[in-house]
């Protein structure tokens, strides 16, 4: 297995998503073959759990709001203005609410402490944008959530710096990662310990039956080796709910959406899922009570996007789909992503057809109860704002 960080740098120096995944009709971590046993998991430990009024699907079951706006980007960057009229149309024809205010008080009270999981993996050229996340913080605001509740995440502080999630951009919001680091850059503490240990919550794990050896340059960004995946202690312990802010983008001939960004967003020991577990992964680790019961809404960055190369940055293959999709389902809202990937991508001659074992990690979900990932059943609204 060619390890994370590397596996970005062959991204970066070949300029092509393709590099490790020549044959266009297969997702690039290759995972979804019936005819090869699975590796065991513990998913029927997060099935012992109870569900609560919150759990997945969540409010809205199976309906997905797509607001679209043609004027959303200007020399290639988003439109601050564009984005937080998407979002706000989103989220008024998601709950039906009057206003914007009682349509975010729907899902959060002032007490409540808000995690916002962004996706800044591929960099500021292709990452959840800074003026999504701005307008979603100033809305919740406005309605009377506290800057000082909202936390901003994912598992890098260095990713969340170079995308522009900095105390600048979004001050009195909180700022962190599961993988520290400190002022000098190093992991690793006086003793030798990584920082990143203190923020993981060894109560709740991910097990699987398959591991992968590490290298001294790869361990700080796996934390930990051996069969278990260990959650992070900002969803488990730092926050009451998350909106998960995903980008919409493609992974080999399948998409990484709402629940890619979640489960391989939130656990350690992630680099021994993508061979031969990746759709399992993606949504056995969201039906653990961490993710299940906390994620309330999923808003997807479909302005820039990208339909091959993905979840690297790869020039040639980002498009502006300006669009912004909003759901409490994060399967359905996958899905729909779905349809928007491949259709560009058979437009562009990458892929001939669909591929079932792109959709594989919806239909697990869906068999786990996290939503639906039946186009028949989804109830998708779309809406086009450009004029307004």
């Amino acid at each position: 297995m060619i390890n994370r960080r590397k596996f970005f740098k062959i991204l970066a120096a070949s300029g092509i998503g393709v590099a490790l995944s020549p044959v266009f009709d297969k997702p690039i971590f290759g995972a979804d073959d019936n005819k090869t046993k699975k590796p065991a998991t513990n998913i029927k430990d997060a099935l012992k759990y109870p569900r609560t009024k919150n759990s997945m699907p969540g409010m809205f079951p199976g309906k997905v709001i797509q607001v679209i706006h043609n004027n959303s980007t200007k020399d290639k960057k988003v439109v601050f203005a564009a984005a937080d009229l998407m979002v706000s149309q989103a989220m008024l024809n998601l709950t039906e609410a009057k206003d914007i205010t009682e349509a975010w008080r729907m899902f959060f009270t002032p007490e409540e402490k808000i995690g916002l999981k962004v996706n800044p993996i591929a960099g500021p050229e292709l990452t959840t944008s800074v003026e999504i996340v701005k307008a979603i913080v100033q809305q919740l605001e406005k309605a009377g959530i506290p800057r000082k509740n909202l936390v901003i995440f994912d598992r890098r502080s260095e990713d969340l710096k170079k995308s522009g999630f900095t105390a600048e951009n979004f001050p009195g919001v909180q700022i962190t990662s599961t993988e520290q680091q400190d002022s000098s850059g190093s992991f690793y503490d006086k003793d030798g310990k990584l920082y990143s240990e203190q923020m993981i919550d060894k109560d709740w794990y991910y097990w699987a039956d398959v591991e992968e050896k590490y290298d001294a340059e790869t361990i700080p960004y796996m934390v930990n080796e051996g069969k278990f995946s260990y959650f992070s202690k900002i969803v488990t312990k730092q926050v009451d709910k998350i909106i998960n802010i995903p980008v919409l983008k493609n992974a080999g001939a399948s998409v990484t959406l709402a629940m890619k960004n979640l489960a391989f967003g939130s656990i350690t020991n992630t680099s021994r899922l993508h061979k031969d577990l990746w759709a399992e992964t993606c949504a056995e680790v969201c039906a653990f009570p961490p993710i299940r019961d906390k994620v309330v809404l999923n808003i997807v960055d479909g302005i820039i996007g990208c339909f091959q190369g993905g979840p690297g940055y790869s020039p040639q293959f980002i498009t502006e789909y300006k669009t912004v999709l909003a759901s409490t389902d994060p399967v359905a809202i996958d899905r729909t992503g779905y349809e928007i990937v491949i259709k560009k991508r058979i437009e562009e001659k990458v892929q001939k057809q669909d591929s079932p074992r792109g959709k594989s990690f919806m239909e697990i979900a869906q068999n786990l109860g996290l939503g639906t990932c039946d186009l028949e059943k989804i109830k998708l609204k779309k809406i086009d704002v450009t004029q307004l």
